[in-house]
């Protein structure tokens, strides 16, 4: 670790360290690899670096005395420390439909979030908290996702449920509603990956890989936005250069959900010969190919994000996907992605007011329960309000979808809109919980923390109401306007 400092000669010595971070036990460090160098008459630079020195016999028994006997204690169990409200491992009952949307719902829909509910709540909830701190992914649930048999959505065939897109958008809010990162997992895995090869692939590449992907024997991802493009993610410059039997490509993409497990990744990259956008299948593990987690999330924690790193990495002719031959082509797989995007924050908002609703009617103060005082049931309401008419525009979206009306105007604007209601939905609900909303047992914390992701992915609220403006205007407003040295005047 170096950083510079500098001081005068002529007068009180002032030191500015502009690098280095206090740490706990300051006096464990030293400087050694001191050099001067004389730059005017009254001042010079020092650069230096900190070394850490292991702490003496005596150093150690002084911290020992410093710590009370109780101090590496385990912390207690949640349930023990704060007995008065259940914690989110035992999942509360759903009481957000509460102008009985489930009547909108077909029997096959219906028995969807049926299914997909008890799984989650019985074989996710207990563990979601632990991972999501520990930012870990839990493998253990996924053959139990897979049993679910809703990976592969609304695609036909080759093992997959054949699902309507309100059954794909019900399950989505199902499993968000408990976890978001579990959401998160299986959308980039169905319907970005999975689909992408059902639309795009050919009819041996949907054969090989769409069964065992529909029962999440294998994993995929979806690797599109790079480090220097997101928003603008048509310019991207991974490329792809054609040689025999095959093609090599070349780049880095960044964001990539699901990527430093996935047993297939869908990668698009610029063809150098066209110069347009191709989409192409890589396998885990091709030499060249290397994928790291990105560390330090404050949301979807369990969601494996990753750096994807490609040298020279060689994919044979038959895993280039056919129907992608430019970024137009990407757009009838975010169409439906976006849809789903759009259940993510309804769901969230259906877990958050269930966990209030139950919290607020177990937690007493001044010896009644919170629900008992007007300023939390009006919030209660509020966040009630809010979900019904989240629904009621991610279920027309779907069937707009359904009936082939749906535009890119249509998607952007149910995704932008439900997100920023989910947003106010949840802020809520973390006042509701006090204390407890800071806590990730009391799942609001968590939910806070997880929708922010996905109010920025699949298009940022930003850009997503551009794409809607751009549709209601017929002017696109995306960059700003060239800029001229010419006075307007």
């Amino acid at each position: 670790m170096t950083g510079p400092c500098a001081f005068e000669l002529n007068g009180p010595i002032l030191v500015t360290y502009t690098d280095i971070k206090k740490r706990a036990n300051p006096s464990l460090l030293c400087f050694s690899n001191l050099f001067i160098s004389i730059t005017a008459k009254t001042s010079c630079t020092i650069s230096f670096v900190a070394m850490k020195v292991p702490p003496s016999e005596a150093q150690e028994d002084m911290y020992r005395k410093e710590k009370s006997s109780y101090f590496d204690s385990p912390a207690l169990d949640v349930s023990v420390a704060f007995p008065q409200a259940t914690p989110a491992s035992v999942f509360p009952p759903s009481v957000s439909d509460y102008y009985q949307f489930d009547d909108l719902l077909t029997p096959e829909e219906q028995a969807v979030r049926i299914k997909v509910r008890e799984c989650m709540e019985k074989e996710v909830a207990p563990i979601m908290t632990k991972y999501w701190e520990k930012a870990e992914f839990p493998f253990e649930v996924v053959p139990k996702l897979g049993a679910l048999r809703v990976a592969g959505g609304s695609i036909k065939g080759y093992g997959c449920p054949n699902l309507s897109i309100t059954a794909n958008a019900i399950a989505t809010a199902e499993v968000a509603r408990v976890d978001a990162s579990c959401s998160t997992f299986i959308l980039v895995h169905s319907s970005l990956a999975m689909l992408t090869i059902g639309l795009c692939g050919s009819e041996a590449q949907k054969q090989k890989y769409l069964p065992s992907l529909a029962e999440l024997k294998t994993v995929a991802c979806w690797a599109l936005t790079e480090p220097d493009y997101g928003s603008d993610a048509s310019a991207l410059k991974t490329t792809a250069r054609k040689v025999e039997g095959g093609w090599i490509l070349d780049g880095q993409k960044r964001w990539i959900g699901n990527s430093t497990f996935a047993d297939v990744l869908v990668i698009f990259a610029r063809n150098l010969t066209t110069n347009q956008i191709n989409g192409y299948i890589v396998k885990k593990d091709t030499p060249g190919l290397q994928a790291t987690k990105i560390e330090n999330k404050i949301g979807l924690r369990i969601v494996q994000n990753g750096d994807i790193v490609m040298k020279n990495v060689f994919v044979p002719d038959e895993d280039r996907l056919p129907g992608v031959d430019s970024f137009q082509d990407t757009n009838k797989v975010l169409a439906v992605s976006r849809v789903m995007v759009a259940w993510q924050p309804i769901g969230i908002s259906m877990g958050v007011y269930d966990m209030c609703h139950r919290y607020l009617k177990e937690r007493k103060q001044f010896g009644v329960p919170l629900a008992s005082f007007q300023i939390n049931q009006q919030k209660l309401v509020r966040m009630l309000g809010n979900v019904q008419a989240m629904f009621l525009v991610g279920w027309r979206l779907c069937k707009l979808y359904e009936s082939g009306k749906m535009t890119p105007g249509h998607a952007s604007m149910g995704k932008s809109w439900i997100s920023l209601k989910a947003r106010e939905t949840v802020s809520l609900g973390r006042e509701l919980l006090g204390g407890n909303g800071i806590l990730s047992d009391f799942l609001v914390a968590k939910a806070f923390c997880d929708l922010e992701p996905i109010y920025t992915y699949e298009g940022t609220y930003d850009i997503n109401t551009l794409v809607t403006g751009r549709e209601i205007t017929g002017i696109a407003s995306f960059k700003p306007a060239a800029s001229s040295n010419r006075s307007r005047l």
